[in-house]
This record gives C-alpha cells, sequence and structure tokens, in this order.
C-alpha cells in the first residue's frame, strides 16, 4: 500500500494535501506537480512511502533542480514509483545508460543460431534461447545499492538532522513531519 502527499510551505506554516500519483510517469512530472503546489515559489516536499518496505522524500525550491532522498533504493527499485525517484543521476550512471545496455545485451544474443537452435560451439554450455532472470521491465534491483540513497541533507535545514534521517524505518513520514512542525497537517490527508 502506498501513500502519497505534498507539502507545500508557506508564510503561516505548512499546507498539507494528498495527491495521485497515477498520472505521474517521470520525475520531472513530480517536480511539475510540485511547483504547481508551491506558494511563492518556497519549499514543497514530495512524500512517498510503501507501507514498511520504503520511502521516498523529494524536494523542489523554485525553479532549483529536485533534491532525492530515498530510505531503501532496492526496495524503491522493485516499485513503479521508486523507479521514478531512481533516475540516472542518483545512481550514478550517465543518462540513457539503462537503454543502451538493454541493447548491447539484445545484440550480445545474437549468435548465428535460429531462434531456438542450441548455441553449440564448445565453449559456451548454454544455449541461445536460455533467458536471464532479470525483469526488463524497470530496474534490476541487483544494480541498485542497498539502503539509502540520495542527499542525506535534505531536510537538515528544515529541523531533521541526516543522522536523525537515516535511523528512520516505520512511520517515518509522520516522524518527518513531526520533525518538521507539520504533523497535525499531514495527519489531516492521511
Amino acid at each position: 500500500m502506498y501513500f502519497a502527499a505534498l507539502l507545500a510551505r508557506t508564510e503561516d506554516g505548512w499546507e498539507a494535501s494528498d495527491t495521485e500519483l497515477d498520472d505521474v510517469e517521470t520525475l520531472s512530472d513530480l517536480t511539475d506537480l510540485a511547483r504547481e503546489a508551491s506558494v511563492d515559489e518556497d519549499t514543497v516536499l514530495v512524500f512517498i512511502e510503501q507501507e514498511d518496505a520504503w520511502f521516498g522524500v523529494v524536494r523542489v525550491d523554485g525553479e532549483d533542480d529536485p533534491r532525492i532522498f530515498i530510505s531503501d533504493a532496492t526496495a524503491a527499485a522493485r516499485s513503479s514509483y521508486g523507479e521514478i525517484l531512481l533516475t540516472d543521476e542518483l545512481l550514478g550512471r550517465e543518462p540513457g545508460a539503462e537503454d543502451t545496455i538493454a541493447a548491447l545485451e539484445e545484440l550480445v544474443g545474437l549468435d548465428d543460431t535460429e531462434d531456438g537452435d542450441p548455441d553449440t560451439t564448445p565453449d559456451n554450455n548454454t544455449t541461445a534461447t536460455d533467458d536471464d532472470d532479470d525483469d526488463d521491465d524497470g530496474l534490476d534491483a541487483d544494480a541498485v545499492p542497498a539502503g539509502p540513497l540520495g542527499d542525506t541533507r535534505i531536510l537538515a535545514d528544515l529541523g531533521l538532522p541526516e543522522a536523525e534521517l537515516l535511523m528512520l524505518r516505520t512511520d517515518a513520514l509522520v516522524e518527518i513531519a513531526d520533525a518538521l512542525g507539520a504533523a497535525e497537517v499531514l495527519e489531516t490527508v492521511r
């Protein structure tokens, strides 16, 4: 079960709204959604949580690039919403690297045998039809580092130091909102 909410900072404190992520396919879409909720280009936080598995925070400050923190990148890689946050930049890859790797893997499978015929070269004990167990849809969880990933100081200036953020596990969004002084407004949308 997922929960997603926006917290927008205003002159009077924080305003919360729950949000649907059904139409969000990319980090750019999510950033645009956050900017639409912004008051005077002030800070907006997007919270995404998969119950007892992982949580993510995206911070958008005006027109600056979004800052991202994910509590467990491996768990997030198994989630369609997590994949939105696990950008090439965050993973330390060249943009489009995943597409290039997939194309190269497809080319490597071409070995002059017809579909279904085994590859009988002496140095290869497998057949050309052997399939990898990798899921072609989405990220390969093995290619994603285990544990927290991203900007660990994302909330430090708002009242949640890096060390405390890294210790959060269950009910993390409630604890984050409490540290920001926004627990009551977040609870209204929960």
